[in-house]
């Protein structure tokens, strides 16, 4: 079972990389409707959620270009 888990984890860690960049977008799209429909009450902290979950999309692209070097 673990190793499903495992497996299931590695193939969105894959995805997540490989499309890191369409994910930032659309994370920037929902925070501007979000913002918009809130009137800016939440802009700082959209913003700031925004930010940290591009830079761990980021962080996976690091991630696979380490563990390709270490392969």
């Amino acid at each position: 079972m673990f190793d499903r888990l495992k497996d299931l984890k590695d193939k969105a860690t894959d995805l997540a990389s490989e499309h890191g960049e369409v994910i930032g977008q659309g994370l920037e799209k929902v925070a501007s409707v979000i913002d918009d429909k809130t009137d800016g009450k939440y802009s700082d902290k959209l913003d700031t959620g925004v930010e940290k979950a591009k830079d761990f999309l980021g962080g996976l692209d690091d991630k696979d270009e380490k563990d390709a070097k270490d392969s």
